[in-house]
């Protein structure tokens, strides 16, 4: 199945990443094929499709999070990291590093077992950061950044977990954001929230955008089209459509792209 590319009107933001001709396999079943698509510098780009598909598997081929399990294997081009031109997926890159410059927040909010604070300057920490008054700026800066700050800044004491659940997405979002990633990868990250909860988050990240990339998996066809600038369809581990989410959602050019949006399957 070959990918078909919405023709812009307007040009295109820099690249931030290009996925090359990826394939990916979970031991001998094959999940990506041939997968290109590419990832536009300060903007939200939305993968969608059926259960399945292989949104999820690509979206963790961007931090290597399937080096974590045996078995698994990328063979194909890979994801080049702009401007510097890195494959994320090369064997001569170290996956700590990249997901140095990479950073994901979950589908189920999980803080630490530590303070607001800690869960904050826990990348920071990693990185050697030592300096009280830097770590207590740049925790302050995520939370704002998250907007938490004005709701949590007078108890960074106490644990991340006795937040609310929309609280602690914002709160792993800030995590996520105190190492100053160059790209920020969503898995579905409104899932677990009541409307409430996802209104703040989908806000949130479109004020975001300004200041990172954004990758984001939604099985929320309504949220795509609200909050990204581009969106992604895939199928059975293969890109079918990919375009501005505007003319994607009203004028997709491939029948099985209109076939899901319109609800005919999947």
């Amino acid at each position: 199945m070959s990918i078909e590319t919405e023709t812009t009107h307007v040009p295109a933001p820099a690249l931030k990443a290009e996925v090359k001709q990826l394939d990916f396999y979970y031991g001998d079943f094959h999940a990506l094929k041939k997968v290109e698509m590419p990832v536009y510098e300060r903007c939200i780009t939305s993968l969608i499709g059926p259960s399945g598909c292989g949104k999820s598997t690509l979206l963790r081929c961007f931090n290597r999070m399937h080096d974590l399990y045996p078995g698994n294997r990328y063979a194909g081009g890979g994801i080049i990291l702009h401007p510097d031109n890195t494959n994320l997926l090369s064997p001569d890159v170290d996956p700590i590093e990249v997901r140095m410059r990479l950073s994901m927040v979950f589908q189920k909010p999980n803080p630490f077992p530590k303070s607001i604070f800690e869960n904050v300057a826990y990348s920071l920490r990693v990185r050697g950061m030592k300096n009280k008054t830097e770590l207590e700026d740049r925790v302050q800066q995520a939370l704002k950044s998250a907007a938490l700050w004005n709701e949590v800044g007078s108890r960074l004491n106490e644990l991340g977990a006795n937040l609310s659940g929309g609280q602690q997405q914002r709160l792993c979002i800030a995590r996520a954001l105190a190492s100053d990633p160059e790209l920020i990868l969503f898995d579905e990250p409104t899932s677990a929230l009541d409307p409430i909860a996802t209104a703040s988050i989908e806000e949130l990240l479109m004020e975001l955008k300004d200041q990172v990339t954004i990758l984001i998996v939604t099985h929320n066809m309504q949220q795509a089209a609200r909050i990204s600038d581009y969106t992604a369809y895939m199928y059975l581990g293969e890109m079918v459509e990919f375009g501005e989410s505007e003319q994607l959602f009203i004028k997709p050019k491939v029948k099985a792209t209109e076939d899901y949006i319109t609800g005919r399957f999947g």
